[in-house]
């Protein structure tokens, strides 16, 4: 808000206490989180009694199938996996126990897709973006990730060395993924890449040689070759980018009363030490994955 209306907005507002008492005008304040990713209102953070699309209950969404090593069995309300335990963490900081978490299906694009959203945040391995947040509000990140190729054993992408080699052979990726970002932008291929509507479309594509080499964020690609393409193995990962590096944050609607909350309780999860505790029970070690360049 413009300092010069804020006198408008006063006398507004005393208008309107003439005219009723059950309309309230307060200032719109921005969030204390992302700057860019104020809701509607006063944020009222007391525990447990936050403005959710549910009275009493924190309704989270995900996509299905929920993949390891961000959720296990294909059930993010079990607890297990990175972002199912991130989340549990965010709604006791929150004030809302395991029992009035409600877990909902939202595809990965129509997470942040403009419109309303019908979950108080959704976790779904979601990079921060500016062209993202013209149409949705994130938390601060909780997981700082990088990009990484995967290709099968034996292969001409497995032998890559660099970016330029990749450039020679057919990539893949997931539609709307910071992983194609990299793939068109970073790398640059030669042909045309094939996107894919998830991961598991990529990774047949993979197995059935109708792509060389598919573009996962780094845990994915370790959890692929570890347990479901064990033919394929990590080729390399690519520098972070930026001053702060790609990050995972929560998606909240644009007009998200609860932004700031959330935020909060992240930033403190993060430095508390749990998101560092959780990322080291649940996601692999990157260190011996070269980088490419």
């Amino acid at each position: 808000m413009r300092l010069a209306n804020r006198p408008l907005r006063l006398a507004a507002c005393a208008t309107v206490a003439l005219l009723t008492a059950a309309v309230g005008c307060a200032p719109q304040d921005a969030s204390p989180g992302d700057p860019g990713a104020a809701g509607q209102g006063k944020q009222s953070c007391t525990r447990g009694q936050l403005a959710t699309v549910a009275h009493g209950t924190l309704t989270v969404g995900t996509d299905k199938p929920a993949y390891a090593p961000w959720f296990h069995d294909d059930d993010p309300a079990n607890g297990k996996g990175f972002e199912s335990a991130v989340a549990y963490a965010v709604a006791r900081q929150l004030g809302y126990g395991k029992g009035a978490v409600h877990w909902q299906t939202v595809p990965f694009n129509n997470a942040f897709a403009p419109g309303a959203k019908k979950f108080d945040f959704d976790i779904n391995q979601i990079s921060i973006s500016a062209a993202r947040k013209r149409a949705v509000a994130f938390s601060s990140g909780y997981y700082g990730v990088r990009q990484a190729v995967i290709a099968l054993k034996g292969s001409k992408a497995a032998h890559a060395k660099s970016i330029a080699d990749l450039r020679r052979v057919k990539l893949g990726a997931q539609v709307g993924s910071t992983s194609l970002d990299v793939l068109q932008d970073t790398v640059r291929p030669a042909q045309q890449p094939a996107v894919f509507q998830k991961n598991d479309l990529a990774k047949s594509a993979l197995k059935n040689g109708q792509v060389d080499a598919i573009l996962t964020d780094l845990p994915t690609a370790f959890y692929i070759t570890s347990a479901e393409v064990k033919d394929a193995e990590v080729v390399g990962q690519f520098a972070a980018t930026g001053a702060a590096g790609e990050q995972f944050g929560l998606v909240l609607d644009k007009e998200s009363r609860i932004t700031g909350c959330v935020t909060a309780a992240v930033d403190t999860l993060r430095k508390n030490g749990t998101l560092a505790r959780l990322e080291k029970k649940w996601l692999a070690d990157a260190v011996s994955v070269p980088v490419l360049k």
